[in-house]
């Protein structure tokens, strides 16, 4: 029997205009982003359709900006979103995740973005830091590269996002320092990347307690199917781990190439990219080679959708 997962997509994959068909489509769309303004101090369906790019581009924004266009994906979808038998998202993605799999509300998963975001964005101002991608480096490379770099300032692997495109995250000489070994080590590419700060690494430490204190007020449920977690690429089912490990998430990397490894294991055949953009789908087409993959962006692709008969 082919299995299906439900990927999520994560910071970067946002755009001007995004969700505005489904935001207009949607009453119900529409209170959910009423929702997150109130909790923001910001009218994100104004910033998430009109712009400017450079203020969507912050973190405090682009993060509940991405969450609610997949979550309006899934409130206009409903029962018709058919059947997932695994869930994952790509850093901030996992909280669509963890929405899809009924572990959290989506009022829930909301709020805790928006402080996760704010958090996040407070600890890119304390510690700057920055991050680069490199292409042709095995992890074992990368690893040891960040280990030699460190002499220069913090730096780490940040984002496995296939065999051999690595992210690495830390202070600005760090990730200087590693960027050029990873060119002298032959690397096929290795480029200083435009963003806000050093996310999944140690200088993101000064958002965890907060986020702690947060989530320790919300309701987790166990997930109705297994969620693939960032920080260990392996299935969570337990409500009590999903909160530590949205803690742990923080500051540790995202094991992205590992989840689709898992997947491929677990005889998934079918690909569902719920949000913004086509940066999942694109390394699944590699990693995965599914049979069937569909992205749900616009009102347009869910009026197309027939999900997987179970």
């Amino acid at each position: 029997m082919s299995k299906t997962v439900f990927f999520f997509p994560g910071q970067a994959s946002q755009y001007v205009g995004m969700a505005k068909d489904l935001y207009d489509h949607s009453g119900d769309v529409r209170r959910m982003y009423e929702f997150a303004s109130d909790a923001l101090g910001t009218d994100i369906a104004r910033l998430s359709f009109e712009g400017p790019t450079e203020e969507l581009k912050r973190t405090r924004f682009t993060q509940p900006a991405i969450l609610l266009h997949s979550l309006a994906v899934l409130k206009i979808l409903e029962d018709r979103i058919g059947r997932c038998d695994f869930a994952a998202g790509h850093s901030l993605g996992e909280y669509g995740a963890l929405a899809v799999a009924g572990a959290l509300t989506h009022e829930d998963a909301i709020s805790a973005v928006v402080r996760r975001a704010t958090l996040m964005e407070d600890a890119c101002q304390k510690n700057p830091g920055t991050m680069a991608a490199t292409m042709g480096l095995s992890p074992e490379q990368a690893r040891a590269i960040c280990e030699q770099a460190s002499a220069a300032g913090v730096v780490v692997p940040a984002n496995y996002n296939s065999d051999s495109q690595i992210v690495l995250s830390g202070s600005l000489d760090g990730v200087a320092r590693a960027v050029e070994l990873a060119k002298e080590a032959g690397a096929k590419r290795a480029v200083m990347l435009e963003v806000g700060g050093a996310f999944h690494s140690p200088l993101m430490e000064s958002a965890r307690a907060g986020l702690s204190e947060h989530l320790a007020g919300v309701t987790i449920k166990d997930p109705s199917c297994p969620v693939i977690a960032n920080v260990t690429a392996e299935p969570v089912v337990k409500a009590d781990d999903v909160r530590s490990l949205l803690v742990d998430q923080v500051t540790a990397p995202v094991r992205w190439s590992q989840t689709m490894d898992y997947l491929v294991a677990a005889d998934v055949t079918n690909v569902v990219e719920i949000g913004p953009g086509k940066v999942l789908a694109s390394l699944a087409k590699r990693a995965m080679k599914p049979a069937q993959m569909v992205n749900l962006d616009t009102l347009n692709d869910i009026e197309a959708y027939s999900p997987v008969p179970a």
